[in-house]
């Protein structure tokens, strides 16, 4: 691993800016179970339907149904030799960190978007916890009042032009990464579905990673009325362990959607050049991705969660648009972010 800490104190180590990273054989093996046990489905069916039309179909069905079995069996084949032999290596590798910093100043940087309902509110929770030093409310071209209740309240206002939740979190981490004196940043937002209280329970893991990412998959630390529906809990969970998968030995996810994070700076400034601020409403597992793929440490940390003030504008607005999120960031993780820059211009940093 590139960036090393010995316990009670830091490795002033800085990551490499060529890592090698192992290619994700248990996630290709899973895709190839997911496309034979696909492939059996359909055959079976068809199968039962050659039954009633001509005995040379149905053979080429049973054909095709045991090519397709095979496949599966090859790809469980394969995802065993991950996890059997060449994880556990990666793991032997892996340090236990333990550190305890003496300086745990802390800078939160929110992400708003129309929150005039909650932005105060917010602002007013973070800024009394006693390890912040400062509330930053990095305001994306909201149309309401969401920039003059966050300074009204004593927040720091920046105003992010371009627009897009990738464009606002990368901002936002940007700016607040740079403070000198607060090693920390939380990055959260505006919106009360997170709690300052939290940010307790994140600092004890940070002892043990560089960023330390909320996990909402916790019944019992979820209100009972939240905009995550049954369907984005479970998707969540499910695209969390595509992401394990890829970065198997690495790392235990159960929710790449969280927007409530603790990052170390020093290790979030070697982060910010490899990420890109034009992936959308999918930009945390991309954060995640890349973290993972720098050999950057990350923990999860259940936190609590609750019913947002104001109206979603994000991809929990509803279940669709959640799928159409979820399918994004599975070709993001499988296939690579890049293909999310094809046929659109960039935008300057």
């Amino acid at each position: 691993m590139s960036d090393v800490h010995a316990l009670g104190k830091e490795n002033p180590r800085v990551y490499s800016e060529s890592i090698k990273t192992a290619p994700p054989i248990a996630l290709y093996g899973a895709l190839i179970v997911a496309g034979g046990i696909t492939c059996s489905i359909v055959a079976a069916a068809f199968s039962a339907l050659a039954l009633v039309l001509a005995e040379q179909a149905l053979q080429r069905m049973l054909l095709l149904l045991f090519v397709a079995n095979c496949v599966a069996l090859l790809g469980l084949g394969i995802m065993l030799v991950d996890v059997v032999f060449l994880a556990p290596a990666r793991r032997s590798r892996r340090p236990l960190i333990q550190r305890h910093p003496e300086d745990l100043g802390i800078t939160v940087a929110l992400t708003a978007y129309n929150d005039e309902l909650s932005i105060a509110a917010a602002v007013r929770d973070f800024a009394a916890h006693r390890l912040v030093r400062r509330v930053l409310v990095v305001d994306n071209n909201s149309s309401d009042r969401t920039s003059e209740m966050a300074a009204r309240s004593g927040g720091v206002v920046i105003r992010e032009t371009r627009q897009g939740y990738g464009q606002c979190v990368f901002r936002a981490l940007t700016e607040a990464a740079w403070y000198e004196d607060t090693p920390i940043t939380v990055l959260c937002e505006g919106d009360l579905t997170f709690q300052a209280a939290d940010i307790d329970k994140l600092v004890a893991y940070y002892a043990h990673a560089d960023i330390v990412n909320g996990t909402r998959i916790v019944e019992q630390l979820r209100a009972g009325k939240t905009q995550l529906t049954t369907f984005m809990y479970y998707g969540n969970f499910f695209v969390g362990k595509l992401l394990e998968l890829r970065h198997l030995g690495n790392g235990t996810f159960t929710d790449v959607g969280t927007t409530y994070k603790l990052c170390r700076n020093h290790a979030l400034r070697k982060l910010l050049p490899h990420l890109d601020r034009e992936v959308n409403l999918e930009f945390n597992a991309h954060f995640m991705d890349k973290a993972l793929q720098r050999n950057i440490p990350m923990v999860e940390c259940p936190i609590t969660f609750h019913n947002r003030v104001g109206v979603s504008k994000g991809g929990n607005t509803d279940n669709w648009r959640a799928l159409a999120v979820g399918l994004r960031m599975i070709v993001g993780i499988v296939i690579g972010w890049r293909v999310f820059a094809i046929g659109r211009p960039r935008a300057g940093d």
